[in-house]
């Protein structure tokens, strides 16, 4: 059950006494203590930087460690084992939701699975060392609720890695890093040959970017057709990086991410390609082809719309896979 920070403290008596009562009362915590495959870094006192510039700093390595799905997704392709996580990590039918990247969400435990869902008393009795999740506004992690972050951030430390601002690049090598730190080896022969067809793959779009296509990703919603900000992402400032000519909306709404149009003005911006967001939130290719001016748009009329798969892990695996499917797209296109 999550509970909000004033109700908790008023039914608890303070964080002490919840830990207590959760110890008691909650199923043990999962076997898997050891939190990495490998364990290249020495063992000791543990410190790490975030991209909050907060020092963390701790007398052992944490080997029991809680993440955000994105940040328990990237951690786990580097070969860091999370204890648990929160997000969206299941479907309805039980399913791993692709949110939640290779972690095997049999061998974890889920402490919440939609927005401001967090359940503290089980977490506090998973004996966490640490929280890692991603940031989209500096200070403010990603799934935390603000409700009760105060007391979460008082069972253990947290760690916080920046997305927006920063290419793909540099948030899957600020994920290396602190998987590192956990003990993470880095040339093992499944991240060296992963981290190999990333590049591979981004050549490939460097080509591509020469033939002048111009792509319009974008997200739908009932009534609204979201145009997203390049700068904003991490994946599509590593397209652009690479070359390619991604549509940058004239305004944008407040927080700098979209510009909201009406499905009426889905034709505001003209474009070769689009690359429309799988996300399970969003609409699905099939309602949006519902709203005529979406299935007139020249690039769905020529059957240049692909998927865009907004958050894929940020490691070498998950990138290198989603940038090999947007490579195989992409050479199927043509300009209109």
């Amino acid at each position: 059950m999550s509970v909000s920070r004033r109700g908790f403290l008023a039914a608890a008596g303070g964080l002490g006494t919840l830990m207590v009562l959760a110890a008691c009362g909650q199923e043990e915590a999962p076997a898997t203590a050891a939190s990495t495959q490998a364990s290249a870094a020495p063992a000791g006192p543990w410190t790490f930087t975030d991209d909050r510039g907060k020092k963390i700093e701790l007398p052992e390595r944490p080997a029991r460690i809680v993440a955000q799905v994105g940040s328990a997704a990237a951690l786990w392709d580097f070969g860091v084992r999370p204890v648990a996580v929160f997000g969206p990590h299941k479907l309805k039918d039980g399913s791993r939701d692709p949110q939640v990247g290779n972690v095997d969400i049999t061998e974890v435990a889920g402490l919440g699975n939609v927005w401001d869902e967090f359940n503290v008393e089980q977490y506090i009795a998973l004996q966490p060392e640490l929280l890692v999740s991603s940031m989209y506004v500096k200070g403010t992690l990603w799934y935390v609720p603000e409700k009760s972050k105060d007391t979460i951030e008082q069972v253990a430390p947290t760690a916080g890695i920046m997305l927006t601002g920063q290419s793909a690049g540099q948030v899957i090598g600020r994920y290396a890093e602190l998987a590192r730190s956990l003990g993470a080896d880095l040339g093992a022969p499944d991240i060296a040959a992963a981290k190999a067809r990333f590049e591979a793959a981004t050549e490939e779009l460097k080509k591509i970017a020469a033939s002048g296509l111009k792509i319009l990703m974008m997200s739908g919603g009932a009534d609204t057709m979201w145009v997203v900000n390049p700068p904003e992402y991490p994946d599509i400032m590593h397209l652009t990086e690479a070359g390619l000519d991604v549509v940058k909306p004239g305004k944008v709404d407040d927080g700098g991410f979209f510009q909201s149009l009406s499905w009426e003005n889905a034709d505001t911006y003209e474009a070769d390609v689009i690359l429309y967001d799988v996300r399970t939130q969003a609409l699905t290719f099939d309602d949006m082809m519902k709203k005529p001016t979406f299935a007139k748009l020249p690039a769905v009329e020529a059957g240049q719309a692909y998927p865009w798969r907004a958050e894929a892990p940020f490691s070498y695996q998950g990138y290198a896979e989603y940038m090999e499917s947007l490579v195989a797209d992409l050479k199927k296109a043509k300009k209109l």
